[in-house]
C-alpha cells in the first residue's frame, strides 16, 4: 500500500516536472523571441527630447519671450502611504503657499495618479526633485514665458500645450522657432523609474532660432497705454493702433485693446485674441480722400488752388445725396482735404478715368495682401470698374464702397508721404540661430513706386494744413510739425449703415518735411464724440508727444525711471570679491533657491542659465535687457553692488556646446 502511494506521488511529480519542462521549452525556444521583444518594448522606450524654442526680442534686444525649464510632480496613490502623503503635503505647501490640507485632500483615493504641481521652475524645485518617496515621481519639461504678460500679445501670439505657436509671430514663424526635437532610449523598471539611458542612442535636440522684431518696446508701451486711456475716455467696443517707419515699412508698434496674457491664453475668447489690425476690414471714410487726391495730383488733373463749389453742405448725385458736416461754398482743392468735404472730393474724382483711378488704388495696395508676416491677413474689398454703379467712384473717393484693413491703409499712407514708394510692412528685423549667427537679416522690401516724389511732397503740405487749422487740429503736437487726416465712417451693420455707430480714425505723421513716424488710430463705436478729429486725433497727439519727449534726438529710446549703469556710484559689500571663495562667503554665487541669496546686493549670474538669471533678476526687482541665449557670460552690474530702485542690468548669454551634456 505504501509502495503504491509512493509510486503515485513519484508519478505526479514526474508529470509536474514534465509540464514545467514543456512550458520552459515553449517559452525559451518557441515563444522566446516574441516574449523577449515584448519585454524589451516594455522596459526600453524611445522618449522625445523637447527642443528649446527660440527666444523673441524687440529691435533693441529687449527679451519678450523665453523658455523656462520646469518640472511637473505626480503621485501614484496606489503605491504611496500615509507618511509619504504628510511629508509631500508639507513640502508642496511651502513651495506653492497653499495649505497642507489642500494637498492632503487631493491625495484622497487609492487607484489613481494625481498631479501635485505643474510647471515648477527647476531652480525652485531642486529639493522636491531629491525626494525619494513611494509612488512619487516627476517629469521635466519646458514652458513658454511671456515676461511682460499682455504686452504686444497680438504680435507675439502664444504657444499651446503641444508647444506649437498659435497666432502672432509664434505661429507665423513656428518652423523657425520650434527647433528640432531630439530623442533618447531609456530603460525603466517595473515601476516606471529610469534605470539607464543609452547614450549611444541619444540624439540631442537642436534649439530653435531667435526672432528680433522691428517693434520698439517703448513705442509699444506708449501705444498700448494711450489706446487704453482713449477707450476709457471716449468709450467704444475696441481701439487699435499701428506705428510704422514710413521709409522702410518697419512696424514699430501694433496693438489692439485690451490685449490678452499669452501665459494664460485659455482664459480669453477668440475675439480678444484676434489681431484686428490685419484680420478685420472697415470702410475708411475721409482718410481715403488723401489717396484720391494723390491720384488726381499725380495725373495733373487738379492743382492745389483750383476751386470747387461745396454746395453749402448738400448735393444730389443722381438719386443719392452727399452731405458735409459743415456748410461751405467755394473751396480750393487743398481746402477740400483741410475741411474734409465729401462733396468737394466727389466732384473732383469725376476728372479721372475709372480705369486709371482703379490702377492707382491697386497700386497703393488696396484689394490685395500686404504680405505682412502675421497670420490671418485678409485682402479687403476693391471692386473692379466693370462692377461699379453710377455713383461708386464718387462714394469711393471719400472712403465708402471699399473695405480696407488698418495695415493696408497705413502702408498706403506711408507711400503717400515717403516720396511715393510702397513698402511691404515688416515685423522681423533679423533671425539668428541659438549661437547668435545671423540666419536672416531684413531689408526694406520695395513693392512699387505709386506716385512721384513731387506729388508726395504736395500731399504732405496739404495734410499739414489739416492739423494746423483743419479737422485734425486736435492732433497738433508740440515741438514738431505734423500732418494727417481724420476719418469718420458709418458702420455697416446687418447690411445697413448705422446712424449711431461709427469708426473714428486718424492717420498722422511727423516731421512733415521728412516723415520718420506714421501712426494709425482707430476707435470702434465711440460713445463720447463721433468724428475722427474728436476721438482719434487726440490719441495720436498724446502718443506722438510721448514719443518725441522720450526720443527727441533721432527718436532714440530714452530709459524712463532707470538709473543708467554708468552713472551708478556702486557700493560694494566687500572690495575684494574676485575669488570664488569670497563670492561664496557673500552668498553671491548661490546655486539654489533665490530666498537663500542676499536681497540687497547683486548676485553673480555668470554660468547660470538664461531662464534662471531672468527668474533671479525678476524676484530681486531688477529690470534687465538680454542679448543672446544659453548661459550668462557677462553682466553689466558687478556682483556685490548694492541694489537700488530702478537698476537696469544688461546680460549677455551664449550657447554652450551640447557635447557631453545630458538633456532631460
Amino acid at each position: 500500500m505504501n509502495n503504491s502511494r509512493a509510486f503515485l506521488v513519484l508519478l505526479g511529480m514526474l508529470a509536474l516536472f514534465s509540464i514545467i519542462i514543456v512550458k520552459l521549452v515553449n517559452i525559451q525556444l518557441i515563444q522566446g523571441d516574441e516574449l523577449k521583444y515584448f519585454a524589451e518594448r516594455q522596459q526600453m522606450k524611445i522618449e522625445k527630447i523637447q527642443a528649446e524654442r527660440g527666444l523673441i526680442y524687440d529691435r533693441n534686444n529687449v527679451l519678450l519671450a523665453y523658455n523656462k525649464n520646469d518640472a511637473t510632480f505626480y503621485l501614484d496613490l496606489s503605491q504611496t502611504n500615509r507618511l509619504a502623503k504628510k511629508e509631500l503635503a508639507k513640502k508642496f505647501s511651502k513651495l506653492t503657499k497653499k495649505t497642507p490640507q489642500f494637498f492632503l485632500t487631493k491625495m484622497k483615493g487609492k487607484n489613481k495618479t494625481i498631479t501635485l504641481a505643474q510647471n515648477i521652475q527647476i531652480s525652485d524645485a531642486k529639493d522636491l526633485m531629491k525626494l525619494k518617496l513611494p509612488g512619487y515621481y516627476y517629469r521635466k519639461g519646458i514652458s513658454r514665458v511671456y515676461y511682460y504678460h499682455n504686452f504686444a500679445s497680438h504680435i507675439l501670439g502664444y504657444v499651446n500645450s503641444q508647444f506649437k505657436g498659435v497666432n502672432g509671430v509664434e505661429n507665423y514663424f513656428n518652423s523657425q522657432l520650434a527647433g528640432i526635437n531630439g530623442q533618447r532610449l531609456v530603460e525603466r523598471d517595473a515601476k516606471g523609474k529610469i534605470i539607464t539611458v543609452k547614450e549611444d542612442k541619444t540624439k540631442n535636440a537642436v534649439p530653435g532660432n531667435n526672432l528680433f522684431l522691428t517693434i520698439d518696446k517703448t513705442y509699444q508701451k506708449i501705444l498700448e497705454e494711450e489706446l487704453t486711456n482713449g477707450l476709457k475716455k471716449y468709450g467704444g467696443n475696441y481701439s487699435l493702433g499701428i506705428i510704422m517707419n514710413p521709409n522702410n515699412g518697419e512696424i514699430l508698434a501694433l496693438a489692439n485693446t485690451s490685449g490678452y496674457d499669452p501665459n494664460s491664453y485659455w482664459k480669453y475668447n477668440d475675439a480678444e485674441r484676434k489681431d484686428r489690425a490685419v484680420t478685420d476690414t472697415y470702410e475708411p471714410g475721409s482718410t481715403f480722400k488723401s489717396i484720391t487726391l494723390a491720384a488726381l495730383l499725380d495725373q495733373n488733373l487738379v492743382k492745389e488752388n483750383d476751386k470747387v463749389f461745396a454746395e453749402n453742405g448738400r448735393y444730389k448725385f443722381y438719386n443719392t445725396y452727399v452731405t458735409d458736416t459743415h456748410k461751405r461754398g467755394w473751396l480750393t482743392v487743398s481746402e477740400v482735404i483741410k475741411y474734409s468735404s465729401n462733396i468737394g472730393i466727389a466732384k473732383l474724382v469725376r476728372k479721372i478715368d475709372n480705369e486709371i483711378y482703379y490702377k492707382y488704388l491697386r497700386g497703393f495696395g488696396f484689394g490685395n495682401y500686404t504680405s505682412v508676416s502675421l497670420p490671418g491677413e485678409v485682402k479687403g474689398k476693391l471692386k473692379k470698374p466693370d462692377q461699379w454703379s453710377r455713383i461708386s467712384k464718387e462714394f469711393m473717393s471719400f472712403g465708402y464702397e471699399i473695405a480696407v484693413t488698418p495695415i493696408q491703409l497705413i502702408s498706403a499712407y506711408s507711400a503717400l508721404v515717403n516720396g511715393g514708394t510702397l513698402f511691404k510692412p515688416q515685423i522681423i528685423k533679423k533671425i539668428t540661430d541659438a549661437s547668435g549667427n545671423i540666419v536672416y537679416n531684413s531689408n526694406p522690401d520695395l513693392v512699387r513706386t505709386v506716385i512721384s516724389k513731387n506729388t508726395s511732397r504736395r500731399i504732405r503740405k496739404i495734410l499739414s494744413t489739416v492739423v494746423e487749422g483743419g479737422t485734425g487740429i486736435n492732433a497738433k503736437i508740440k515741438f514738431i510739425n505734423a500732418g494727417g487726416k481724420t476719418g469718420t465712417s458709418q458702420r455697416l451693420i446687418n447690411g445697413k449703415y448705422s446712424k449711431s455707430q461709427y469708426n473714428s480714425s486718424f492717420i498722422g505723421f511727423f516731421p512733415v518735411d521728412n516723415p520718420q513716424i506714421i501712426t494709425l488710430i482707430l476707435v470702434n463705436s465711440p460713445k463720447i464724440g463721433r468724428y475722427g478729429g474728436q476721438v482719434a486725433a487726440p490719441i495720436f497727439k498724446k502718443i506722438s508727444e510721448r514719443i518725441i519727449k522720450n526720443n527727441y534726438n533721432k527718436f532714440l529710446e530714452k530709459k524712463e525711471n532707470i538709473i543708467p549703469v554708468k552713472n551708478i556710484k556702486a557700493v560694494y559689500v566687500k572690495k575684494n570679491y574676485k575669488t570664488k571663495g569670497n563670492l561664496k562667503r557673500l552668498n553671491l554665487d548661490f546655486t539654489g533657491d533665490i530666498s537663500k541669496a542676499r536681497m540687497n546686493v547683486m548676485p553673480n549670474l555668470i554660468n547660470r542659465t538664461l531662464s534662471d538669471a531672468i527668474s533671479i533678476l525678476t524676484k530681486l526687482g531688477i529690470r534687465f535687457k538680454v542679448s543672446g541665449s544659453g548661459k550668462i557670460v557677462k553682466q553689466s552690474i558687478r556682483p556685490g553692488t548694492k541694489l537700488r530702485t530702478g537698476l537696469l542690468c544688461k546680460v549677455d548669454a551664449k550657447e554652450t556646446s551640447l557635447k557631453g551634456v545630458k538633456i532631460y
